[in-house]
């Protein structure tokens, strides 16, 4: 498997996960997904609006236009509904963005101004959807974190549970292949 189709995985996984867990957060009260339990963003919403305003803000780096915020933890949507209808907006640009991708883009520089230590600093486009998706699954961990503590389950969130992550079509790589699942 190659740094690109390892990507295009990470995209379809991300879609996934994030389906699965708004499909569980749709199931709760409001004040469930806006109690605060303590973790780094507090709820189950405020992390959700998180990870959304940091993937907008590198989509709009990676595409030359910037999306400005004022924190990273700015609330972008009170409501679930809007919220949960443009995590699915942003996974489906996600998704294209790296379908559009070849090896050459993914060396390709990019330079941004971090929100966090305010310098400017420049990356590989590979490295930033990288990070990205290492942001995504760490934020999701502490959203899963506080649904077991509320009670909630959200099955199996393992990468090798995902239907789409057997990637050999890609890499052209047999489907006899050995490995597990866990």
């Amino acid at each position: 498997m190659n740094e690109l189709s390892m990507l295009q995985t990470m995209a379809g996984y991300n879609s996934w996960m994030n389906e699965k867990l708004y499909g569980v957060c749709a199931a709760m009260s409001d004040g469930e997904r806006k109690q605060d339990m303590k973790a780094f963003f507090g709820s189950i919403h405020r992390t959700f609006n998180h990870i959304l305003l940091a993937d907008r803000v590198w989509l709009g780096r990676l595409a030359g236009r910037p999306f400005a915020v004022k924190s990273l933890d700015e609330e972008l949507y009170a409501d679930f509904q809007e919220l949960a209808r443009e995590r699915k907006a942003t996974d489906a640009e996600i998704q294209s963005t790296v379908a559009g991708l070849s090896p050459e883009h993914l060396k390709a520089p990019i330079t941004y101004r971090s929100i966090s230590s305010r310098q400017e600093m420049t990356r590989p486009r590979g490295l930033i959807l990288l990070h990205l998706f290492n942001h995504q699954t760490h934020h999701r961990g502490q959203v899963t974190a506080i649904m077991s503590q509320l009670g909630h389950d959200f099955g199996v969130t393992d990468l090798m549970a995902f239907p789409g992550a057997n990637g050999m079509e890609r890499s052209g790589m047999s489907r006899t292949g050995g490995g597990h699942g866990r």
